[in-house]
C-alpha cells in the first residue's frame, strides 16, 4: 500500500508517522509535517508561572518520556517534508500529492483539509481525531472531558474525512486505557501509542473494513475551541485528579462506558491484541 501522511511536527506526530512507516506492507511516499511547535510558545512566555504554562511544559516532558527513545533510535522512513501551517492546501502541495498517486492519504494533527484534496481523494482520506465523536469535536477534545470529570469520553476516532470538523463517517473508535495514579499526560500519550497501532491495523485492513452504524448526533455535542483553554480550566483539571476522579471512574468504569457507546469495528483487532503482536 502506498500512502501519504498529512500531520504536524510535534514529537507525538513524529512518533506516529515513523511507526506507520515501519509497518510491513505500507510504503510512505511522503509525509507533510505542518510546523507549529510547542517550544517557541513556551520560550516566549519564559518567567510565566501560570498553571497553563506549567501544564504545557509537563506535556512536552511527558511526550519526550513516551516517544523520544523511539524517534531518536529508529530510522525515519516516512520521507518527511516540513511546511508552514495551512500550506497543505496550497496548489503546489495538492499537485505534488496527486503526482505521488497514493492509495490512501492519512491525516493526524494537520490543518483542516479543503475542497481540492477532498474532491480529488474523497473516501481515500482517513483522519484520526483525538477525541470521541460525536460527543466532543474541535480542539483539545481529550482535555475537556477530564476537566469535566468524565474520563469515559477520552479516546480516539478514526473516520473518513469530510468538509466538516470531526464529522466524517466513523470507521472505528478506541477509548483511553486508564490506570490508578495516571496523570492527564500519561493518559493522553498512552492513547497516542494505542492510536498509532490501531491506525496501522486500519490501513492494512482498509479494503475489508465493515461499514459501521453511526452514533446518532444529539444536542449534547461539545464543540471545543483552543481559546477556551483558560487558567480556571487547568485548575479544575488538577483538582479532579487530586480528589479521586480516576479511582471513581475505575470503580464504575463498566457502567459509565456503557452510557457512552462507541463504534467498534469487528474487522479491527483490539488494542490489547495489537500490543502483543508483531508489526
Amino acid at each position: 500500500m502506498q500512502i501519504a501522511i498529512l500531520t504536524g511536527a510535534e514529537l507525538r506526530h513524529d512518533f506516529v508517522r515513523i511507526l506507520i512507516a515501519h509497518t510491513p506492507g505500507i510504503n510512505v511516499k511522503r509525509s507533510y509535517c505542518e510546523d507549529i511547535r510547542l517550544h517557541p510558545i513556551i520560550a516566549r512566555k519564559e518567567g510565566d508561572n501560570s498553571q497553563r504554562l506549567q501544564h504545557l511544559i509537563m506535556r512536552r516532558q511527558s511526550e519526550s518520556d513516551f516517544f523520544s527513545i523511539f524517534t531518536t533510535r529508529t530510522a525515519d522512513q516516512s520521507n518527511a517534508v516540513y511546511i508552514q501551517n495551512g500550506e497543505i492546501n496550497d496548489s503546489q502541495y495538492v499537485e505534488e500529492i496527486e503526482s505521488l498517486e497514493p492509495d490512501i492519504l492519512i491525516a493526524y494533527g494537520c490543518s483542516i483539509i479543503k475542497k481540492p484534496l477532498l474532491k480529488k481523494f474523497g473516501r481515500k482520506i482517513l483522519n484520526v481525531h483525538l477525541g470521541l465523536s460525536p460527543y466532543y469535536r474541535g480542539s483539545s477534545t481529550n482535555y475537556w472531558p477530564l476537566v469535566r470529570g468524565a474520563p469515559e469520553y477520552v479516546g480516539a476516532t478514526f473516520m473518513y474525512m469530510d468538509s466538516g470538523i470531526d464529522t466524517g463517517e466513523i470507521i472505528h473508535q478506541i477509548r483511553a486505557r486508564i490506570f490508578p495514579g495516571d496523570s492527564p499526560h500519561q493518559i493522553g500519550n498512552r492513547l497516542i501509542c494505542d492510536m498509532a497501532l490501531v491506525y496501522t491495523e486500519i490501513l492494512k485492513k482498509h479494503k475489508k473494513l465493515t461499514v459501521m452504524r453511526q452514533i446518532p448526533s444529539s444536542n449534547e455535542i461539545e464543540y471545543c475551541r483552543r481559546d477556551d483553554f483558560s487558567e480556571h480550566s487547568v485548575e479544575l483539571l488538577y483538582d479532579n485528579f487530586s480528589t479521586g476522579m480516576i479511582d471513581n471512574y475505575l470503580d464504575n468504569m463498566e457502567k459509565r462506558c456503557k452510557n457512552v457507546p462507541i463504534v467498534e469495528n469487528p474487522t479491527v483487532r483490539t488494542v490489547e491484541t495489537l500490543r502483543e503482536s508483531k508489526l
